[in-house]
């Protein structure tokens, strides 16, 4: 059957959905493809289920791009203000967790069942199941299914690669260079490490231990808590630095972040000077993980009183504490990972309209495009404004 609309929007994920919603206000015929189904799935399974919707400090320096600037139009037209507004205005409930971190009090479904009824009220058609066979354009585009759709526009916005077992694919990649748009090199981001080797023995017997820490590469850092497990090292921190880790890097762990280590060394053993190392490292860390340390650092010194260390001693083993290197063999890729760095490059694309340059009424939003936001509601803050940038105009 074909089916003619004036916009067809290909992906039913969060960045989708809000095109769809803003051109179907608009006054605009809209039909949603989603491949799996059912539409949201990436954010049903968000924030441990409760969607971590946006970030209350949502700025430009908490994206990755090779264009830097480029995501800077769409999110301050579309804010977080603006979109906890429509989540206010649909009653859900929600808290700060942390740094300016939304989640829904209840569950994200809250968010789903939001947008399905936001996409009904603009009178959008939503099909799930849907499995593109081939898209072609003749000045209109030709989106064959198991039904031919006809549209003015056409909107990308299938995602990236992080978890495939969502219904996660390249068909987006592919899409942008069938016209001729250039996709970045892409790879896992905000994903845990894995270890091999005496370090991956180590993180297996740490396994479940968190520990509040400072990950630093390549000139960038970041505080909060790093998780050990059976494979290697995850938690917000490790995350975090895993978008600015590249194979063979190592990492510098800081296990007492804001401490000067060499000073609390030194004030202890003039103040207990018959305590363990052990003993009094055991206050400011997990114990499992002093053991590990002494292994790996002092072993000889195990039954000893702070008494007896030289102060030179004390001030290495602070630099052990504060200067631990690292260096994971991989990441455990996108079967685990939160996003997809790289994509569709920017430079193709209207800042301001997500629609490329070179191919008329074909617009790329969400995290197709070359545009990865840190850890915390800043992917979907991306998702919320590019799509919405595209369904102003699409």
């Amino acid at each position: 059957m074909r089916l003619e609309t004036d916009v067809i929007v290909v992906g039913g994920g969060a960045a989708g959905l809000m095109c769809a919603i803003t051109a179907g206000q608009r006054g605009r015929k809209v039909v949603v493809l989603e491949g799996s189904n059912r539409i949201g799935k990436k954010i049903l399974m968000s924030g441990g289920g409760r969607c971590n919707f946006t970030n209350l400090y949502c700025e430009p320096s908490r994206f990755l791009s090779q264009n830097p600037h480029f995501c800077k139009s769409a999110l301050s037209r579309y804010t977080q203000w603006d979109f906890i507004a429509l989540v206010e205005k649909h009653g859900i409930a929600y808290h700060e967790k942390s740094q300016g971190q939304l989640f829904c009090d209840n569950s994200s479904k809250d968010i789903v069942a939001m947008l399905q009824q936001e996409c009904d009220d603009a009178g959008v058609s939503i099909v799930t199941d849907c499995e593109i066979t081939s898209v072609e354009f003749d000045g209109s585009y030709h989106v064959q299914a198991a039904d031919h759709y006809v549209a003015e526009s056409l909107v990308v916005a299938t995602g990236g690669l992080s978890i495939p077992k969502m219904g996660a694919s390249d068909f987006g990649y592919r899409l942008a260079r069938q016209f001729d748009l250039e996709v970045l090199p892409t790879r896992a981001g905000l994903v845990p490490f894995t270890f091999t080797g005496p370090m991956h023995d180590v993180t297996t017997r740490l396994s479940g231990v968190s520990v509040a820490a400072s990950l630093a590469v390549a000139g960038q850092s970041f505080t909060d808590d790093a998780l050990f497990t059976h494979r290697g090292m995850s938690g917000p921190a490790a995350l975090q630095i895993s978008s600015y880790w590249n194979p063979g890097d190592e990492l510098l762990v800081d296990l007492l972040p804001g401490i000067d280590a060499a000073a609390l060394l030194l004030d202890a053993k003039r103040n207990k000077p018959g305590v363990l190392l052990r003993t009094m490292l055991a206050e400011h860390l997990p114990k499992a993980l002093v053991q590990e340390l002494q292994y790996l650092h002092w072993s000889e010194a195990e039954a000893r009183p702070l008494s007896e260390f030289a102060d030179s001693d004390l001030r290495h083993i602070a630099s052990s504490l504060q200067q631990w290197r690292v260096k994971p063999a991989a990441t455990e890729g996108y079967r685990t990972a939160e996003v997809t760095l790289g994509g569709i490059n920017t430079d193709a694309l209207s800042s301001k309209t997500m629609e490329c340059k070179s191919q008329p009424r074909l617009y790329c939003i969400g995290e197709v495009v070359d545009v990865t936001g840190h850890l915390g509601g800043f992917n979907f803050q991306w998702a919320w404004a590019s799509g919405h940038a595209a369904g102003e105009v699409a």
